[in-house]
């Protein structure tokens, strides 16, 4: 999978920074992606990218906050324009549907596509048997959710040694023993792939936080993730004031991935007081906490 950031500011566009919206190439699972937010101008910074809208498969809203949604409207009917007949479902919070309906209602738009909505609240919102997202209530002044993605976790590799020793050829078998299924040899012999598979490999963990000061339900949502991706609004001279309209400061983000124990932190949402040369600054705050920090910026993508 790859992570790309498609707007990392924080309340309005600056020259260098779109306002907020993520997207997950789900390459190595399938051919689609996810988008997480999709604030004013997404679809533009899609158009100047390799993504094509018709391959969003789904959208994940954090919050109603207008930095985060006021794209939505355009990039579906832009997608509709495109021909696309594919299902697109949103997951957001109650009122999701209201301001989507009513937008495309009064703007006289159609799409060509099936839309489902979904309003969530926290707990698992799906296993599809390869990804399991769970969302996570945070502490914000409207309701907001982060969203953690678990990737099933992969069977092991085939053991070649012990296949050998066995006296078990290749062939065509080979498929079904890696699937772990019982294959029948040529010469008769039945067996198991599971006696020949090794430890199977953890799938990875993505943790994606939406707007919020600090919160319990931070550690539990990005507890031993590969990647987390939480806001940074402020630094930490400004604390009480980020902390009063419902944002995290530089320290108390990076204090969330110690905590959780998390391997990477990409710090996102930057208010538009800070400049490029600011970024420095941020960045050395949150890594006097948790070395393994980088600083998003439009267009930083990320394997995971």
């Amino acid at each position: 999978m790859e992570l790309t950031f498609l707007g990392t500011s924080a309340g309005v566009p600056t020259k260098e920074r779109n306002v907020t919206s993520m997207l997950l190439n789900l390459t190595g699972i399938r051919k689609t992606y996810w988008l997480f937010d999709c604030g004013e101008g997404t679809q533009h910074r899609i158009l100047n990218s390799v993504f094509k809208a018709p391959r969003i498969e789904k959208i994940f809203i954090t919050h109603l906050h207008g930095d985060h949604i006021f794209g939505l409207p355009g990039l579906l009917c832009s997608r509709s324009m495109g021909g696309s007949t594919d299902l697109l479902t949103l997951y957001g919070p109650k009122g999701l549907k209201q301001y989507v309906e009513t937008a495309l209602t009064i703007s006289g738009s159609y799409l060509t596509y099936p839309l489902d909505i979904v309003e969530i609240e926290a707990g698992q919102l799906f296993d599809d048997g390869e990804l399991i997202v769970t969302a996570y209530a945070l502490n914000h002044r409207v309701e907001c959710y982060g969203y953690r993605i678990e990737e099933h976790a992969k069977k092991g590799a085939l053991n070649t040694e012990k296949l050998a020793q066995d006296n078990i050829p290749r062939g065509p078998w080979m498929q079904a023993l890696k699937a772990g299924e019982t294959a029948q040899l040529e010469d008769g012999r039945t067996i198991k792939g599971a006696d020949y598979l090794g430890e199977p490999k953890p799938g990875k963990v993505i943790a994606l936080f939406g707007d919020t000061a600090p919160t319990e339900q931070a550690v539990l949502l990005a507890k031993d993730a590969d990647v987390m991706v939480h806001e940074t609004t402020l630094e930490n001279a400004y604390q009480e004031k980020a902390n009063e309209r419902g944002h995290c400061t530089t320290g108390q983000a990076a204090l969330v991935a110690q905590a959780a124990n998390v391997k990477r932190f990409i710090a996102t949402h930057i208010s538009g007081r800070y400049s490029a040369e600011d970024v420095p600054m941020l960045l050395a705050e949150c890594q006097a906490i948790f070395p393994n920090t980088e600083m998003a910026s439009d267009y930083l993508t990320i394997k995971i």
